[in-house]
């Protein structure tokens, strides 16, 4: 989301978790992107999605 484009963030989380990290080339939408991919899943998978989490 928007945090991502924090000055340095991805920098930051690498440093203190060891992990990394990338940020997306748009992060302000990848948060409707993904919720919406949700949905289209649930609609072919319905409750298994859930459960299969």
């Amino acid at each position: 989301g928007g945090g991502a484009l924090l000055r340095d963030i991805d920098r930051l989380l690498s440093e203190e978790t060891g992990l990394p990290v990338i940020i997306a080339d748009e992060p302000l939408t990848c948060v409707a992107r993904g919720g919406g991919k949700a949905l289209e899943l649930m609609d072919t998978m319905g409750l298994d999605l859930i459960t299969n989490i």
